[in-house]
């Protein structure tokens, strides 16, 4: 299996991803902790995208874009996330 990094939260003395995972059920794996954002940000950084931006001298989206963009996608993002994990069963 390849190494893949993901958020999760610490809570009640369980560590629980924010994010599904195609694992096994009690399938064991190896865990690496950092507290810091800042040691994973590089990582989560398309650095090639963002090099194609600089050469274009595009101006960034504003929030406001952003938002307005993601108002015209239809359905709810927690729906079709609760679906996907019902199909995975």
């Amino acid at each position: 299996m390849t190494a893949k990094t993901f958020p999760a939260i610490y809570e009640n003395g369980v560590l629980r991803p924010l994010e599904p995972l195609a694992l096994n059920e009690r399938q064991h794996v190896r865990v690496s902790i950092s507290d810091s954002a800042d040691e994973l940000l590089p990582q989560w950084l398309d650095h090639e995208y963002i090099a194609t931006i600089d050469v274009a001298q595009e101006t960034e989206p504003s929030l406001a874009d952003v938002r307005l963009a993601l108002a015209k996608i239809p359905g709810n993002l927690s729906d079709d996330t609760r679906a996907e994990r019902e199909v995975r069963g």
